[in-house]
């Protein structure tokens, strides 16, 4: 049975089936720390942190440790601390994080408040510690509850995804993809009355809370119906369904290429004797959904009319299930904007249906978007999951393997990792020139060059923007520039340039206007509150930010990190004029960057919050500065 440590509700801990305890609060504390920490920590730092009343600090942190060792049977030792734990030793947040959807929906203490009971006095560091990791530890709880929903639909079972996403909608009832979720699979169940009750409860508390009516996801989710099985077509009918319907998303009449490629599902589920669609993916015809939401996967062109990379191209059933799950996917993904949530679903049954294939670069390709989807939605541990089985998967897949290290480039960046983010971009790049993949090339430029500006390097980050800038163009993917334009306008403001900035910008804000996108609308906006601010229009510059947030979070599946930054440029000037709606800011930032694992954001709302004083967040901001090791950062936090 070995050890098993659990964090997730009361702490205990079982060796070989016995139970075993630490006798003060503080060393479960400890243990949480050394769990918990990206990397080991000093001695000198955890006394800091836990002990920081005692007389002799360090003395207390050995008892602590002596406490930890007597139960766990373990090693626990050296400066930094390492704790070594067993082969096979199950601890409840790792798997929670890391372990499959399977495992961690199965958790006995899922859902319950980390350290549960566990309040430690006279440390107020450590206290600001753990608010952040019992958000974030909420947060994935609530993230696995959804993936686990969309697991169980996957396999047919529709009750038990039921189940899970009425969990996952109670953890937060404001998130509109769970309640989609809810409602799509009370339509998929045949129970119409069901989701008509969810839709009006939904609809009742979105206006009385948030003053907005349901979006489209959830629009959407009530089109859904259950499909009977139909005529069968033959394997060329469905292909030229799936290809017309590629095209056109290519094309631009996507809502026209989604109806096609949701047919070319259900028409490739009943080509196969005795097998029903697994969750009726081919539902009603969707009208006027808009696009937008989120930085645009790079490769994917929405669907391309060529076969895209990693393509099975087999005969059998088996192959045209999933080929045209993922054709739909994508589509669903980068084009149909707002529609994630179907994507998703759509993604872990193509999983599913290449797994039993053997399929790896099938699979490759759909665990690539599941974690593109996380990444964009802030669930870097589960998106860093999704990316990393992709790249196993994608062995010999120049292209896949070009993609899906940008990603991990990314998911590296937004928290803070930037070596390992620097390092996986730079990679993704030569990789991307290798596979003569131009659009992954500006994508994974683009997030270099902003990891640059965010270390505080403008110079490089001007000159890798322009190329980002500068290859989308040359393969005309208009729809891009936006970004590396606002980025670049960033540059300029970062080098005290207002007025190269404003140009920039304006320009970004116009393209990203007519393309619709409001992840491209809401960093330009941003960016040109501050060139408002800069002039000296300050009023103008709280409008502005104002507007930015309205834009990139006008759909379901906004992009976290972008709303983090508009926060954060909120605070900033709240803080410098005394605005009365800066504590609600500092505190949303606070928890948006906790519960998502955004290591530097949570710096700055930890800077934010300390200059409207309370207590131990300076403190804690600089342990959690050090760790990062941004010189931008460690500035920002000197100069405060």
């Amino acid at each position: 049975m070995g050890l098993s440590v659990h964090l997730l509700g009361p702490p205990r801990v079982r060796r070989e089936g016995v139970p075993y305890q630490v006798r003060s609060r503080k060393s479960w504390a400890l243990l949480a720390c050394l769990l918990l920490g990206d990397r080991p920590q000093t001695r000198a730092r955890l006394a800091g942190l836990l002990y920081p009343e005692a007389q002799d600090p360090l003395r207390a942190l050995r008892w602590g440790l002596t406490e930890i060792r007597r139960c766990l049977g373990i090693p626990v030792d050296g400066d930094p601390v390492v704790l070594r734990l067993p082969e096979g030793a199950v601890v409840d947040v790792h798997v929670l994080s890391d372990g499959s959807w399977a495992a961690a929906a199965g958790l006995p203490g899922l859902g319950a408040e980390l350290l549960d009971g566990v309040d430690v006095r006279g440390a107020p560091a450590f206290e600001s510690w753990l608010l952040s990791e019992r958000r974030r530890v909420a947060a994935a709880a609530e993230a696995i509850l959804h993936e686990a929903a969309l697991g169980r639909l996957a396999e047919g079972d529709v009750e038990a995804a039921r189940d899970l996403a009425l969990r996952a909608a109670a953890t937060n009832p404001l998130d509109e993809n769970h309640q989609a979720l809810v409602i799509r699979l009370y339509r998929l169940a045949g129970d119409d009355e069901a989701a008509q009750r969810q839709y009006a409860s939904v609809a009742a508390l979105f206006h009385d809370e948030l003053g907005v009516r349901p979006g489209p996801a959830i629009d959407e989710a009530m089109r859904e119906t259950r499909r009977e099985r139909g005529e069968p077509a033959d394997d060329a009918s469905i292909e030229a369904i799936a290809e017309s319907g590629a095209a056109a998303v290519a094309a631009g009449a996507i809502e026209a290429g989604v109806r096609s490629l949701r047919a070319a599902v259900r028409l490739a589920d009943q080509s196969v004797p005795d097998q029903p669609s697994a969750t009726a993916q081919a539902a009603a015809d969707p009208p006027g959904t808009t696009r937008g939401a989120g930085p645009d996967a790079p490769g994917t062109t929405g669907g391309a009319a060529a076969d895209p990379p990693g393509t099975t191209r087999g005969a059998g059933p088996d192959r045209l299930r999933i080929d045209t799950r993922l054709r739909l996917a994508e589509a669903l993904i980068h084009s149909l904007r707002g529609m994630d949530e179907e994507g998703l679903a759509t993604l872990h049954e193509a999983d599913r249906l290449a797994v039993a294939a053997h399929d790896r670069r099938a699979s490759a390709r759909a665990r690539a978007e599941l974690g593109y989807v996380d990444f964009l939605r802030g669930r870097y541990h589960r998106a860093d999951h999704w990316l990393t089985g992709a790249l196993r998967a994608a062995t010999g897949d120049a292209v896949i393997t070009a993609r899906v290290t940008t990603y991990l480039g990314a998911v590296h960046s937004d928290r803070a990792n930037y070596e390992r983010a620097h390092e996986l971009l730079r990679r993704a790049v030569r990789l991307a020139r290798g596979a003569g993949e131009p659009r992954v090339g500006a994508y994974a430029l683009s997030m270099l060059g902003r990891l640059h500006l965010l270390l505080g390097d403008l110079g490089r980050a001007g000159t890798i923007l322009e190329e980002a800038e500068g290859t989308a163009q040359n393969d005309h993917w208009l729809a891009f520039l936006p970004w590396p334009q606002a980025l670049r306008g960033e540059v300029h403001l970062a080098a005290g340039d207002p007025v190269a900035a404003g140009r920039v910008l304006r320009q970004a804000f116009a393209r990203a206007c007519q393309i619709g996108d409001p992840c491209w609308e809401g960093i330009s906006a941003r960016s040109l509150a501050l060139v408002a601010e800069a002039g000296g229009a300050t009023g103008r510059a709280f409008e502005l930010l104002a507007d930015a947030r309205a834009r990139s979070n006008r759909l379901a599946d906004p992009y976290v990190w972008l709303d983090a930054h508009i926060l954060d440029a909120q605070c900033e000037l709240g803080r410098r004029h005394g605005h009365p709606e800066t504590a609600t800011w500092v505190d949303a930032l606070r928890r948006l960057a906790a519960r998502s694992g955004m290591r530097e954001m949570s710096v700055r709302a930890m800077r934010h919050s300390a200059a409207l004083g309370e207590p131990g967040e300076m403190e804690v901001a600089n342990l959690l500065a050090d760790d990062i090791g941004n010189p931008a950062l460690t500035e920002l936090l000197t100069t405060s």
